[in-house]
């Protein structure tokens, strides 16, 4: 809760802010590029990160959804579109998605 970030500690064996409850309470935790596996660092203010949702048999939302994210690397050669559907192409045959 707000009572255990406000007395968060640091562990020192794995370098994470933990709360009173054992809870990750960093302020910035870096991302990877989904298609180049680069770190996007907090200075990519051309990266994205998208939530593609996964639908049931009939076409309807069923409240889980794959996070993808984009470098601006990858965007600014103009690639994300391409990269975007290999992923997807690869990923929903592991979530048996039509």
């Amino acid at each position: 809760g707000a009572l255990g970030q406000l007395f968060a500690t640091h562990d020192e064996s794995n370098r994470n802010m933990l709360n009173a409850d054992g809870e990750n309470v960093d302020l910035y935790i870096p991302r990877k590029c989904s298609w180049t596996n680069r770190l996007i660092t907090a200075s990519d203010k051309a990266s994205v990160q998208l939530n593609v949702g996964h639908l049931d048999a009939n076409g309807v939302y069923n409240g889980s959804y794959t996070t993808m994210a984009l470098s601006g690397y990858v965007r600014m050669k103009g690639e994300s579109d391409s990269a975007l559907d290999l992923l997807w192409q690869k990923k929903k045959a592991t979530i048996n998605q039509a």
